[in-house]
């Protein structure tokens, strides 16, 4: 089995316990990722520098993204309840509970899958920018709102919420630059004449 299919057998079996957690979640869940990440980095060693780089970048994104929708699915009615009470978001709150975190897991799916990963990387920036707008809004209309970000990225300040979400922003950025690069310089080699 290659680390692609590994990778994406772990990554199904944490949606798997997202959807029907067992009694000790927490820990088969972390010790899924655990070995998905520590397989994913030693495989990646290999690769090129560009390439690396991008894998890197995917993988943050695929961690934070699953991490926080299984966070806001395992306490949903939580996390309706804060969507509920922010004054942006209280009239399409129930939608925006379930939309946030499928979108989450579906562009963290999107980036494990080489075709669909610029449109992932893309989904991930339009996301992030998003929750930084938000983040910007709900700071200037209420500063005392709690955080309904999932597990424990709720504990950070509003400010660090700002912090965390712009390094994420590049973080995007570089990847469809990286990704733009490397497939444009792949599409020059194949096209030149060869001697």
């Amino acid at each position: 089995m290659g680390y692609v299919e590994y990778l994406m057998e772990s990554y199904l079996s944490a949606l798997v316990v997202c959807i029907f957690p067992p009694k000790y979640y927490c820990h088969i869940l972390k010790t899924i990722v655990f070995v998905g990440a520590i397989f994913k980095i030693a495989s990646m060693l290999i690769m090129k520098k560009n390439a690396f780089f991008l894998e890197v970048i995917c993988m943050l994104f695929v961690i934070l993204f699953v991490y926080t929708a299984i966070s806001k699915f395992l306490d949903f009615s939580l996390f309706s309840a804060q969507i509920g009470m922010s004054p942006v978001l209280a009239p399409v709150a129930k939608i925006i509970a379930w939309v946030v975190p499928l979108a989450e897991i579906i562009d963290s799916v999107m980036l494990m899958v080489p075709a669909l990963r610029l449109r992932g990387l893309y989904i991930a920036l339009g996301l992030m920018l998003s929750f930084t707008i938000y983040i910007i809004l709900l700071m200037k209309l209420s500063a005392h709102l709690p955080c309904s970000c999932g597990g424990v990225i709720e504990l950070l300040s509003w400010r660090d919420h700002l912090i965390l979400n712009c390094v994420y922003i590049l973080l995007a950025i570089a990847g469809i630059w990286i990704y733009r690069r490397s497939h444009h310089m792949a599409r020059l080699s194949s096209s030149s004449p060869h001697p």
